[in-house]
């Protein structure tokens, strides 16, 4: 039977008169852990930060009808002509409304799927958005504002005034603000927009809106649903997007394609209006992975070299514990000990060192105008890396100190004893 009592105290007598070695294989999994600690939170923070950057402003799914090229040419039509030559070519997109046909019964069945938390309709205009001597193309877009703040994070984006401001004022505008700025406009003031056709209507600012991408900052524009309705002379019905908010997003793929046939309309899931970007988010969660491990495992090593050593210098006490009456099998559990006592103290340090880290790293301040909401660098504290750190450090460290432990297993005490 196992003297546990024993095994332990002598492991703590090596531990500690070779202080030194063991300081040292304890650091290496400290820095090893805490290292990836600190990688993996930072990276995963980022990456979640870029997410709700990117996927947060884009609907699970969207609806709307697609300028695409007619399949046909009118002279393939008719069947007489079907066996001769045809020298038309270069077919042209057929022309088409951009509302939506029957959007408002495509609004009452979708609101009805249990599968949705949320729809919101939209409609489109491109415009000129005119201040004075300044004109910028340009496109505003008609929404309902409450049930875009309940169903993404454009409440977020609005640096300058409130939603409530938007809703509550049907000649309202919120600007985005890289055309306030290159208007030089702010709250209060007046900026009048202008059809394709033409017509003008002033409308008052009462917010400022920056989703952190340029090119949407100095074009796009938030009013509500019915002044867009208004200045393009169209009824309620008119209506160019539908944006889709599902319970469960994996969801989005198959369902898209099943709205595409029913209503016989262009369905984009998130899936693939951003697949490049999920394809970057991936990688980067792929690099910061292979990194980490990478780490462990190289302060896996170091506690192998150690442990190596340290068998090399205790092969007399080695010899002395079997002649006194120690098994083959006591012998490896009191070096695979000293392996767990390194790795479990070295691997809460390394906790502790990455948690360190990690928090200053959240109150690091990171200001930047492309991102007003965000004040500092982002950071996960997910309870799953420190599980899976401390697991790695015993982990390693078992297999790290097994093969040394097993080498003084087999040490024949009787030829170490002669040799002296």
């Amino acid at each position: 039977m196992t003297n546990w009592p024993v095994i332990l105290n002598i492991a703590k007598t090596h531990l500690l008169t070779k202080l030194k070695s063991t300081l040292t294989a304890a650091l290496g999994v400290t820095f090893g852990i805490g290292a990836y600690i600190t990688l993996v939170s930072f990276m995963t923070g980022l990456n979640a930060m870029l997410d709700d950057l990117i996927l947060n402003q884009t609907p699970h799914i969207h609806l709307y009808n697609e300028i695409k090229p007619s399949e046909k040419q009118p002279v393939a039509l008719y069947d007489e002509f079907q066996q001769s030559f045809q020298f038309v070519h270069s077919i042209k997109p057929k022309q088409h409304q951009k509302k939506l046909h029957n959007a408002l019964p495509i609004l009452s069945y979708l609101k009805k799927d249990k599968k949705i938390k949320g729809v919101t309709p939209q409609a489109r205009a491109q415009i000129f958005y005119i201040s004075g001597s300044i004109e910028i193309g340009g496109s505003l877009i008609g929404v309902s504002i409450m049930d875009e703040i309940r169903l993404s994070n454009i409440r977020d984006n609005i640096i300058q005034g409130l939603p409530e401001d938007l809703e509550n004022n049907d000649t309202g505008i919120l600007l985005g603000s890289g055309l306030a700025k290159k208007m030089s406009l702010k709250i209060g003031d007046r900026v009048q927009v202008s059809t394709v056709k033409g017509d003008l209507f002033p409308l008052k600012i009462v917010g400022l809106y920056q989703s952190g991408v340029a090119e949407v900052d100095n074009s796009q524009s938030f009013v509500n649903l019915k002044t867009v309705q208004r200045i393009l002379g169209e009824t309620q019905n008119y209506i160019t997007d539908i944006n889709i908010k599902l319970n469960d997003i994996e969801d989005a793929s198959a369902y898209s394609k099943q709205l595409a046939s029913l209503f016989s309309i262009t369905a984009t899931s998130i899936n693939e209006a951003n697949a490049q970007f999920e394809t970057g988010t991936n990688i980067r969660n792929l690099i910061t992975y292979a990194v980490s491990i990478t780490l462990l495992i190289v302060a896996g090593f170091g506690i192998y070299n150690i442990l190596n050593m340290l068998i090399y210098e205790k092969m007399k006490d080695i010899a002395i514990l079997k002649a006194l009456g120690f098994s083959g099998t006591d012998v490896q559990l009191i070096f695979m000990s000293q392996a767990m006592i390194i790795g479990l103290v070295g691997g809460l340090l390394g906790l502790l060192v990455g948690f360190g880290f990690s928090v200053l790293i959240d109150h690091t301040s990171f200001k930047t105008e492309a991102l007003p909401t965000i004040d500092t660098y982002p950071v996960d504290f997910s309870l799953s890396y420190y599980v899976i750190g401390i697991v790695f450090a015993l982990l390693s460290t078992f297999i790290a100190g097994y093969l040394p432990a097993n080498k003084a297993r087999k040490i024949d005490p009787v030829k170490i004893i002669r040799g002296t």
